[in-house]
């Protein structure tokens, strides 16, 4: 199956950036692709107040995705917010397309680096995954690449693939550790991740609010071996990967890390004669 990555830098303008993923969509289905992945925040870039541009899924924002899903006829995955009971919202993923409706809220939040994501933003709770073409998808966010424990789930539950939209706080070291928990996390579980970030905003020629995770870029897709088989830049790019789903049967022949386990919930797997 082919895929896309739209690596983009959005701003404070969700209209806008709106018409970007639209753009971006078409595009990638020009070039053959049955699902685009946006990064996290494709909504509304972070470092803006996210409750006063927070919608429910059933509002106008997370209807003009779904209408650019169905006009262009592939799966579109986008970062957005929704209200949270709580008065906070939630980092939400939005699938949506050709017999898919799923939303997947980020269980694991940036607390991290001087940021306090759960300031402002509540966790989710459920593990989610989607059926796309025959092939299922496990939903992560961002932060979620450093706990292995729900790429393993994503497998668990039968994903081929997980997609990881983000948008990676810049510094030292950063992308280091970005592309190193990428091929980490397709190696823990032996699936392929598509990992798509934020495009830097200055290489994007985009003001964004400063002292916030805004992108680094360096977006890729790891195989089921953890090697990288496509990579981007730093600036706005449209990524194309074809994914091969019987190359996870094969790796996980090799490579029985899932089927070796013997921790389960904390304590060791008792066996049975």
């Amino acid at each position: 199956m082919r895929i896309a990555l739209s690596q983009l830098t959005t701003g404070t303008d969700p209209a806008k950036n709106l018409a970007l993923i639209e753009e971006e969509t078409r595009r990638a289905a020009e070039a053959g692709a049955r699902l685009v992945v946006f990064p996290e925040a494709a909504m509304v870039c972070f470092g803006t107040s996210l409750k006063p541009v927070a919608e429910p899924l059933d509002g106008p924002w997370a209807g003009e995705l779904r209408r650019i899903a169905a006009d262009a006829g592939v799966v579109v995955v986008a970062g957005m917010f929704t209200p949270a009971p709580d008065g906070r919202v939630t980092n939400t993923l939005l699938a949506t397309g050709p017999g898919v409706e799923a939303s997947y809220d980020k269980i694991h939040l940036y607390d991290a680096f001087g940021f306090a994501e759960s300031d402002t933003v509540a966790p989710g709770e459920r593990v989610v995954t989607v059926d796309v073409d025959g092939v299922r998808f496990g939903l992560a966010t961002c932060y979620d690449v450093r706990f292995p424990e729900l790429f393993r789930a994503h497998a668990d539950a039968g994903a081929a693939v997980t997609l990881l939209p983000a948008s990676w706080g810049a510094g030292p070291g950063k992308r280091e550790q970005w592309e190193l928990l990428v091929r980490a996390r397709a190696l823990d579980a032996t699936l392929w991740v598509a990992a798509v970030d934020q495009a830097d905003p200055e290489a994007s020629g985009v003001a964004v609010p400063p002292k916030a995770p805004t992108g680094i870029g360096y977006s890729l897709v790891a195989g089921p071996d953890g090697s990288v088989r496509q990579s981007a830049g730093a600036g706005p790019e449209l990524l194309l990967a074809d994914v091969d789903v019987e190359e996870v049967t094969a790796v996980r022949e090799k490579i029985s890390v899932l089927a070796n386990r013997r921790l389960e919930g904390g304590a060791v797997r008792r066996r049975t004669a």
